[in-house]
């Protein structure tokens, strides 16, 4: 049965975490944002011609990849800040493909601790709002009340994104902890840092999930 917080109505929704995905209703596409780390990091290896294993990135990754091994049938992109139009863009070209409206849930991953407890990320509701915008801009704009806010809290603080980044809670973790990046250095994986990660539109690949490895998008 329909929930008051599952999102059917819209076109374009957006939630937080697993629980968040699991809370709003099934989507034809799933953008999982996770800009530190995971999306940005998964971007910039597919950009350069490499593919990322999911299973691999569940290692390092204990949010974004978490969504997007929980995202069921969905298609599932991969979004941020840096590539938050050509995500737009993916999502258009799959709904011309489809010839049908489809819909999007737009998924901030958040930062969970060791204990698996979810908190907000400023990171992420800002990535989250730069896909939002970006596919308004191109008329997908029947968005939730949730996903509308995150939208105008981007084009508010468009300016100030890499201070607001740089700034948040989780760059400071990541800048005091080692651990994770040993772990995807471990993998392989070079981590796009917080500064590179606050550029908008810098790389135009959209990682999409098939066969459990993010490839490009086409």
């Amino acid at each position: 049965m329909p929930t008051p917080f599952d999102q059917s109505t819209y076109q374009v929704r957006l939630d937080w975490g697993t629980d968040g995905l699991a809370r709003l209703a099934p989507a034809d596409i799933v953008v999982v944002i996770d800009v530190l780390r995971f999306s940005s990091t998964v971007a910039d290896a597919v950009a350069a011609g490499a593919s990322v294993a999911l299973d691999g990135a569940l290692g390092w990754s204990r949010n974004g990849a978490a969504v997007a091994a929980a995202a069921g049938d969905a298609i599932v992109l991969v979004g941020g800040i840096r590539n938050a139009t050509a995500v737009a863009t993916a999502i258009t070209t799959l709904q011309e493909r489809r010839q049908a409206r489809t819909s999007v849930a737009v998924i901030a991953a958040g930062e969970s601790d060791a204990d698996g407890v979810l908190r907000f990320a400023v990171e992420d509701h800002l990535g989250a709002g730069a896909v939002i915008d970006a596919l308004t801009s191109r008329g997908i704009d029947h968005t939730a009340p949730d996903a509308a806010v995150a939208a105008e809290g981007f084009r508010a603080l468009r300016r100030a994104l890499r201070h607001m980044i740089s700034a948040s809670g989780s760059a400071r973790e990541i800048a005091e902890g080692v651990s994770a990046t040993e772990r995807m250095t471990e993998a392989g994986i070079t981590p796009t840092t917080a500064a590179a990660a606050a550029e908008i539109d810098a790389l135009d690949v959209v990682p999409v999930l098939r066969d459990g490895e993010f490839v490009a998008f086409d």
